[in-house]
């Protein structure tokens, strides 16, 4: 029983490791009106948008949710304070943050900041009172109705003021040259204000739309979009890489309402890629995917265990070599199902994968066509190790559990398109 629970204990705790998505964010100011557009890239389903009316009245959206809720990626307050979050590689701690407040709870933080601040000074002293290394891979970009704008970092806070202003996923104080920056959403939004600069919707929405999303596989890419009006606190949201079906809110209309939410889907009309993705089931979304990857985990790697021992014990029994073949094997599989639950773009980008930040996972994202080629084998060894009666009752159970998990794995990465090469 101890054993099971540390195997639990282990696999939550590599569950638990963050896997970032792309965004994009810009802002805009001409005549001293200002509008700030965040384009959501994720694979998580059912976004939200919703309305607080503590302190200073505010509006988020977001479709994660942390252990004290829904966590804010973008929102706006009463005040035209708005902000948006881009996950990315940062770099290691190069500083320490002495005598800080910690942060406790990313939510409440997120939400704090727009129900207390007006404007992106505000915002920098608030912050500067907090250890913000303790969220790491993550920038955020606040702005507010002058135009200014705050870029937070782990370890560096950055105020700003020019009238265009585009980021994605890295971090600005790190880039010498921006023109090495190689992410397409950057040069399409950079590119697409070169020589121009507007602050009308439409404008707004042709510089989001460039900016968006949209991969090979099922669709996926740019959940939602919205561009925030500072200046008359309106909010147009745009629903999955669909430009042409555009809902307005007006937040102060919404927080006379009180605190309510509202499903993003239930302001659009019925989308086909957006199906696509609902319908493909992946640990994330399923329960009973993510409970048979657990329990995968679990079984290969106490056949690590178990093969390993037992190899060293008996020797000199028959198809012997194959028990530590087993035990390599397992110990490889139960990695590889930790990167199936917290990488998802295993599951959405070309196969073989390959990770922006392990060379493991590249690896590791070949095993799906190891087992392709050694299931047979596998088998055959399966069925003389039962005929010919050289291993122990258990052994032999736990063998046969092995070959039918590998032979349901195999269907599952069929399913997911791990094979698809050509994709």
């Amino acid at each position: 029983m101890k054993l099971f629970r540390l195997f639990i204990l282990l696999f939550l705790l590599i569950f638990s490791t963050k896997n970032a998505h792309s965004c994009s964010a810009y802002k805009v100011t001409v005549g001293g009106h200002t509008l700030f557009g965040v384009n959501f890239d994720t694979w998580a389903i059912n976004p939200k948008i919703w309305f607080e009316t503590r302190g200073y009245g505010a509006v988020f959206s977001g479709a994660n949710y942390d252990k004290d809720g829904l966590r804010p990626q973008s929102g706006m307050n009463e005040y035209g304070l708005a902000f948006g979050t881009l996950s990315t590689l940062t770099p290691p701690n190069r500083k320490e943050m002495l005598n800080k407040k910690q942060i406790t709870s990313r939510v409440n933080y997120l939400k704090d900041i727009l129900h207390s601040c007006k404007t992106v000074e505000e915002v920098k002293a608030y912050i500067e009172q907090y250890d913000h290394s303790a969220l790491p891979n993550d920038v955020f970009i606040y702005t507010d109705k002058s135009g200014k704008y705050l870029i937070v970092e782990p370890y560096t806070l950055t105020l700003g003021n020019e009238n265009k202003y585009v980021l994605a996923n890295f971090c600005p104080s790190i880039i010498t040259d921006f023109s090495t920056i190689k992410q397409q959403r950057y040069i399409n939004g950079s590119t697409f204000l070169k020589t121009k600069i507007d602050t009308s919707v439409a404008f707004c929405r042709a510089l989001s739309d460039t900016m968006h999303v949209c991969r090979n596989r099922i669709g996926d890419g740019t959940l939602l979009t919205s561009i925030w009006n500072p200046t008359n606190g309106s909010v147009y949201l745009y629903f999955y890489h669909d430009f042409k079906h555009q809902v307005k809110l007006d937040l102060r209309k919404e927080l006379a309402k009180g605190d309510h939410l509202i499903e993003i889907t239930s302001l659009f009309p019925a989308n086909t890629e957006y199906q696509k993705l609902l319908d493909f089931k992946t640990p994330a979304n399923n329960n009973y995917i993510s409970k048979f990857i657990l329990a995968c985990f679990i079984l290969f790697l106490f056949s690590f265990v178990y093969f390993g021992v037992d190899y060293f014990r008996n020797r000199k029994i028959k198809y012997s070599y194959f028990k530590l073949l087993l035990a390599v094997l397992s110990l490889f599989m139960a990695y590889y199902m930790t990167v199936l639950v917290r990488e998802s773009g295993v599951f959405y980008f070309p196969a073989p994968y390959k990770s922006s930040d392990s060379g493991f996972i590249d690896i590791s994202s070949y095993l799906p066509f190891l087992i392709l080629l050694t299931i047979i084998p596998l088998l055959i060894i399966n069925r003389n190790v039962i005929n010919d009666k050289a291993w122990g009752t258990f052994s032999k159970l736990l063998l046969t559990l092995n070959s039918f998990t590998y032979v349901i794995l195999l269907g599952l990465f069929f399913y997911w398109g791990l094979f698809n090469i050509f994709i």
